[in-house]
């Protein structure tokens, strides 16, 4: 079903899950993964006009070689390509997953609501919004807080007539 999977990263410890789940997924499917560092652009406009804006390039730079490299070692993935590009995140992601023909992009939201989305603003959410393939989000948080694993007494046994049907 998946050939092409879209992960963007930050680079942040909350991408362990988005990665996991990602790799999880192209295996299942036999797709590549393509992940992809943007640096953003719009985050140079509170330095400093003194500030030389080669050394913060390079230094951003730096730091998404490094995020996808850890992307990629964490993956474990057979096929895996690695970007990096500058502008707008939510605008570069779009673009990205059009250009390498992806038909998934997965990636991690901090599942901000009302006031701190507003102010904050959302990539996923714009990536969401504009995307012209399916955006699954992972959530991401708090260090420790993950998914208990399913009890015996929540695990349900599907209906074999309902997975006959869906087979």
């Amino acid at each position: 079903m998946y050939k092409h999977i879209l992960v963007p990263t930050d680079g942040s410890a909350g991408m362990t899950r988005v990665i996991d789940h990602a790799a999880d997924l192209a295996r299942a499917h036999g797709a590549d993964l393509h992940f992809l560092y943007v640096v953003n652009t719009a985050s140079f406009a509170h330095l400093p006009m003194e500030t030389s804006w080669g050394s913060v390039t390079s230094m951003l730079r730096e730091e998404g070689e490094a995020a996808l490299q850890d992307a990629a070692d964490r993956a474990v993935a057979d096929d895996c390509v690695t970007t990096i590009t500058e502008g707008p995140p939510s605008r570069e992601i779009v673009a990205y997953a059009r250009e390498a023909d992806c038909d998934l992009v997965v990636m991690g939201t901090h599942g901000r609501g009302g006031l701190d989305r507003l102010i904050l603003g959302s990539v996923a959410e714009r990536v969401v919004r504009t995307a012209e393939v399916p955006v699954l989000t992972v959530r991401v948080g708090e260090a420790g807080r993950t998914r208990e694993a399913p009890s015996e007494e929540s695990v349900v046994t599907p209906d074999p007539a309902v997975s006959e049907a869906l087979e």
